[in-house]
């Protein structure tokens, strides 16, 4: 036990470590600027791990999730707006909606498979953002502004950036033991075998759509709760969180992470969004640069960067051959 932890635990006490001794060292450093630029990455990290569940673990291309995560994030703009003014029901009502959301598209979605089921959640996903552009009395197309931040309670007030951080960072963490825990249970584990074999594991007897509708709920409670943050992070939601494109963003935080591997959402989420923190701030057609750095992960890295000392193992093994 104690030779695992120190081959695989001390990489995350680590990143943990850092994460929560960021704030002050930003602060020491005159770079505080980029303890919200964090707060981002973390909110992201959520959001890309619940896709992560059903991608990387079930298979399940999905072009859609930015729904959940969109409606997450409008559940918590409209609540504040009507006068809701304690974050804990902000989160409740979030991951609730998000999750009812993602059973109503994966009901349908559940049913097909390959290029239908990915038309099904675009579609799907696209109806929600349209709905919100039309809805005037919510900003339609200019967003929704939140009056205020509302309260945490415990003595605690999250409009203080380094306060909201490490709530942010505390929800990280949680959600991270969560899809440990469950990627590594009995569930887990059949979701995957679903992804490798549908045929068999349905004739072993294993109701594989219910798996899959099942893992579809709890990625999208995690993808509502991450907006719901992130609404309350920027004190503003638009409809451009729910299109097609920040689904692609997602998708794009997966592979690059790593599909189907614990930290990939957290990993990709970190190098995408520094990665254009970074090359926006110093060349104008910057997106070029993603792309190509993208595409040296592809080719270099096929396992995403979470595999990537297993592709220089491999690489290394391969030279000396």
């Amino acid at each position: 036990m104690n030779t695992h932890f120190l081959q695989r635990g001390w990489p995350w006490a680590l990143g943990l470590a850092a994460l929560i001794a960021f704030p002050w060292v930003a602060l020491a450093g005159g770079f505080d600027f980029y303890t919200g630029v964090v707060i981002r990455v973390m909110i992201f990290a959520i959001a890309a791990s619940s896709l992560n569940l059903i991608l990387g673990y079930g298979g399940m291309v999905s072009f859609g999730h930015a729904a959940f995560f969109g409606l997450g994030a409008y559940t918590a703009g409209i609540a504040v707006t009507h006068g809701v003014s304690t974050v804990w029901l902000v989160w409740l009502l979030a991951g609730l909606v998000g999750g009812l959301a993602a059973v109503a598209v994966g009901f349908v979605a559940t049913r097909t498979r390959g290029a239908y089921f990915i038309m099904i959640t675009l579609a799907m996903g696209q109806l929600f953002y349209y709905l919100f552009v039309g809805l005037r009395q919510y900003g339609g197309d200019d967003g929704l502004r939140l009056p205020l931040r509302p309260g945490l309670g415990l003595g605690l007030d999250i409009s203080r950036e380094l306060v909201f951080y490490f709530v942010v960072l505390l929800w990280l963490v949680v959600m991270h033991l969560m899809l440990a825990r469950l990627v590594g249970s009995r569930f887990g584990l059949a979701l995957a075998a679903i992804r490798d074999n549908e045929v068999r594991m349905a004739a072993v007897g294993y109701s594989t759509r219910r798996y899959r509708l099942l893992a579809f709920a709890v990625a999208g409670i995690m993808a509502g709760l991450a907006g719901s943050l992130l609404a309350v992070h920027n004190q503003f939601v638009s409809p451009k969180m729910l299109h097609w494109s920040q689904s692609g963003a997602l998708m794009i935080m997966v592979a690059l992470g790593g599909m189907g591997r614990l930290q990939g959402g957290i990993l990709g989420a970190a190098a995408l969004l520094l990665l254009e923190e970074l090359l926006s701030s110093h060349f104008d057609y910057w997106h070029i640069y993603v792309g190509m750095v993208l595409l040296v992960v592809v080719f270099f890295a096929p396992d995403g960067l979470s595999g990537l000392h297993q592709s220089l193992r491999r690489a290394i093994k391969g030279e000396r051959a």
